[in-house]
């Protein structure tokens, strides 16, 4: 089972361009990225810059529409993520407790949907997207 670790820190979503984590919670944080490597459960991981640097493209009307950051009305936002495979929700729930996070932050753990969680119907729909997938793994490697 595949499950997304979200970092999602308070006060974020009001960083400025630029801001970056001081050099000791990033020493806490690779101890425990490592940990996750050694254990074998570590798919991929990174961190994100603050929505001031970034853009939201919603789509009213069909039409998209490109709002640039920060985003006022946001009150969370993500700060980085983990994708882990592990064998149960409580063992992701249970990585997840163990991250050195401070008290200012928080991680959502939610499942991964695999392709054959979907009905036949659906699956017929989403034809080609393990192979898109297969792709996407080989050029990130």
């Amino acid at each position: 089972m595949r499950f997304m670790l979200l970092m999602i820190p308070k006060g974020y979503e009001k960083a400025k361009p630029g801001a970056m984590p001081d050099a000791e919670a990033v020493a806490a944080m690779m101890k425990y990225n490592e940990s996750l490597k050694k254990a074998g459960v570590l798919i991929s991981l990174d961190g994100l810059h603050p929505p001031s640097m970034g853009a939201r493209v919603s789509f009213s009307g069909g039409k998209p529409k490109v709002t640039d950051g920060p985003f006022s009305e946001a009150k969370e936002v993500l700060g980085g993520y983990w994708m882990i495979q592990v064998k149960s929700r409580e063992e992701a729930i249970e990585w997840a407790s163990r991250c050195p996070a401070s008290d200012n932050e928080v991680i959502e753990v939610r499942q991964v949907q695999e392709f054959s969680d979907f009905p036949a119907d659906v699956q017929k729909a989403a034809a080609g997207f393990k192979e898109m997938q297969e792709q996407s793994a080989q050029h990130r490697a």
